[in-house]
């Protein structure tokens, strides 16, 4: 689970992460950087692994948590990477709120189906929805769309539709 250091959303991560821990599912948290991260409303929670230390075939999903501090994550060209590669290798990729912007980002919603957090991005000037559509995505607008082996959410509200999906996507 890849996090901001800063302003990540709570729901998001602990939702999924709670889901996902009680289905026995092993769990590595990283983010931009190691050490102690806060979300939004008040969680601290560590990171042990940075992004660049991120070796995507050692996992079966890579998934972003949302939250204001998404564009933090999406500035590191790491996100790119672990996506594009997670792409590559057929990896379950997930992506909550803001952060299907990175997965745009990467080039790998090109022709595919995805939701997002639809608000202003004040990075690209555009409403999100419009940022996954000029990268070639089609904005579902639903609160949680699949699309092969990619999984997004719009929010909070849809964290534990999100944990779901991701468990039933390691699971099929």
């Amino acid at each position: 689970m890849i996090i901001a250091p800063e302003d990540f959303r709570d729901e998001e991560f602990q939702i999924p992460y709670d889901f996902l821990k009680l289905r026995n599912i092993d769990i590595d948290i990283a983010s931009t950087r190691k050490g102690l991260c806060k979300g939004k409303l008040g969680m601290s929670i560590t990171a042990s692994k940075d992004l660049s230390g991120i070796r995507v075939n050692d996992y079966d999903a890579i998934i972003f948590i949302g939250g204001p501090g998404t564009p933090i994550v999406r500035s590191d060209m790491n996100s790119v990477r672990i996506a594009k590669e997670a792409f590559d290798q057929k990896k379950i990729i997930a992506a909550i709120c803001w952060s299907p912007t990175i997965l745009a980002k990467a080039g790998i919603l090109k022709n595919r189906k995805a939701t997002v957090w639809n608000g202003m991005d004040n990075e690209y000037k555009m409403l999100t929805s419009a940022y996954l559509e000029k990268q070639g995505a089609f904005y579902t607008g639903e609160s949680a769309t699949k699309d092969g082996n990619i999984i997004t959410a719009d929010g909070p509200g849809s964290a534990k539709q999100f944990g779901e999906m991701i468990y039933k996507a390691l699971s099929d």
